[in-house]
Formats: structure tokens, C-alpha cells, sequence
């Protein structure tokens, strides 16, 4: 009698092991070719991104975020396949995900705005851009913040959600920019003579562009002052150093032609 139920058990559990063998061994399967394809999917994806020329932290990101859901639908389909309830497992990840989302509203704002600028780019690293009242050099675009650098050499970090939302300056995407000087001269001078200092004042600057051709007009006719636009094209790089060159050297000339640059007056009438 104990032997028959000892045959008994056995049975049952070759009967079981073999069952579940099969199946733990398709799951295994499951398992290999599914991390197959993911594989091949994240390959084409980069091959894709590369193609449009994407940000390499927004490629790397992008990649890593689709694998990882792939990776978890490849879990649940094993989950399912061994017989495991998986309805309750995929409530759970979705009232965990709300929950997730709830909570970091203001990150996930972030996180948009980096992908938004990773991918539209506006600026790129190393461009001198103006944004949300902040200017300086673009050192670091990072999913959730931008990193600028102040011409001080101050670091400003900037959250990606309004920086996206605002209004954007790039100095940097043209390859010319104008220099835009406003030079106030007194009442006495002749305007022809200022024209003509000023305007060889520009030819004379290595670094101003010839084409466009440089501009001095008569800006208005000011309260102490007849106010000139000096306007000269350079390179993007070289503006700051053509501006401050330019501010010293008309003060020179201006002074060696004998033209007065006025500066604000104030009469006082003494009543005896």
C-alpha cells in the first residue's frame, strides 16, 4: 500500500515537473527572443535618431527609456504566459504611474521642455543666448535644466519647462552681427565732418565687415546733443571687441577733429 502511494506522489510530480518544466522553459525562451528584438528595435531606433542628428544625452535617454518599457511588456507577457493574473499587476503600475505623475508635475514640465529643446534646438551648447531676464554662454543642456555660464563666470541653472515656454535670444546662430553704437555730438558741429570721421573711424577697424557696407545716419536731433547711429556688420565673435574698440576710438578722433561729445548740463540763475 505505501509503495502505490509512494508511485502515486511520484507520478504527480513528474506529471507536474514536466508541466511546469515546459513552461518555465518557453518562459526562458520568451525571455531570449524577446531581449532579441529589443535589442534589435534600440538599434534602429539610435541608427534613426542619428540620421536627424538628435542630442547625444536626449539619443542615450530616448533609448534607454523605450528599453526599459519594452523590458516590463516582455515581463508581463512571460507573467502571463506562466499563468500569473496580470490585470491587477497592470492597475497597479498605472495607478503608481498617476500617482508618479501627480507628484512630480513641475519635473515632468521640466523634462518635457529638455525634450522639446534637445530635439527643435534653439540654442546648443557653447551659444550666448538671453532667456527668462538671464544671459550667458550655454555650457550644459541636461534633460530637466540648462546650465549657463555669466561673462563674470557665474553658473545659472535654468528649469527646461519655462525656459521652453519663453521667449529665447540667440546671439550666437547667425554667423554676422551689427554693432549698434549711438554717438551724441554737440549742436556746434558740422554733421558733414562727423559723418565723415565716424565713417573712417569704421573703414579703418580690421575687424568690421566691408560687405555689409558699414552705416552712420542721424539718429534725432537729441535735447544737448545731435545723436549719431554708427552701425557696423561683424562677425559674431568679434562683437564685444569691436564695441569697445569702437566706443574708445571715436572718443579719440572725436577729439582730435575738435568735435565736442556733450555730456548733460545744468544752468543755476542766482536771483539777488
Amino acid at each position: 500500500m505505501e509503495n502505490i502511494d509512494v508511485q502515486l506522489w511520484v507520478d504527480k510530480f513528474k506529471a507536474i515537473g514536466i508541466e511546469y518544466g515546459l513552461k518555465i522553459l518557453g518562459a526562458i525562451a520568451i525571455w531570449f527572443i524577446g531581449s532579441w528584438i529589443i535589442k534589435r528595435i534600440k538599434s534602429l531606433l539610435v541608427k534613426a535618431m542619428d540620421k536627424v542628428e538628435y542630442d547625444e544625452s536626449l539619443e542615450k535617454f530616448i533609448s534607454s527609456l523605450i528599453v526599459g518599457l519594452l523590458k516590463v511588456l516582455l515581463a508581463v507577457v512571460i507573467l502571463g504566459y506562466l499563468g500569473i493574473e496580470t490585470t491587477s499587476f497592470a492597475a497597479i503600475l498605472a495607478a503608481g504611474g498617476l500617482a508618479i505623475g501627480l507628484s512630480l508635475q513641475g519635473s515632468l514640465s521640466n523634462f518635457a521642455g529638455g525634450v522639446l529643446i534637445l530635439i527643435l534646438k534653439p540654442f546648443k551648447t557653447g551659444d550666448y543666448i538671453e532667456a527668462q531676464g538671464q544671459a550667458g554662454t550655454v555650457k550644459e543642456i541636461e534633460i530637466f535644466t540648462t546650465k549657463l555660464n555669466t561673462p563674470d563666470n557665474k553658473e545659472i541653472i535654468v528649469p527646461n519647462g519655462i525656459l521652453s515656454n519663453g521667449n529665447i535670444t540667440n546671439y550666437s546662430t547667425e554667423k554676422q552681427r551689427r554693432v549698434d553704437i549711438v554717438m551724441g555730438v554737440s549742436y556746434d558741429a558740422d554733421i558733414k565732418q562727423t559723418k565723415e570721421v565716424l565713417m573712417k573711424i569704421l573703414m579703418d577697424c580690421e575687424k568690421t565687415l566691408k560687405d555689409p557696407a558699414p552705416v552712420v545716419n542721424v539718429r534725432e536731433l537729441a535735447d544737448s546733443s545731435v545723436n549719431f547711429n554708427v552701425r557696423p556688420w561683424v562677425l559674431s565673435e568679434d562683437y564685444w571687441d569691436v564695441y569697445f574698440e569702437l566706443m574708445e576710438t571715436c572718443k579719440i578722433e572725436l577729439d582730435k577733429a575738435g568735435i565736442e561729445i556733450p555730456y548733460p548740463q545744468m544752468d543755476i540763475h542766482k536771483k539777488n
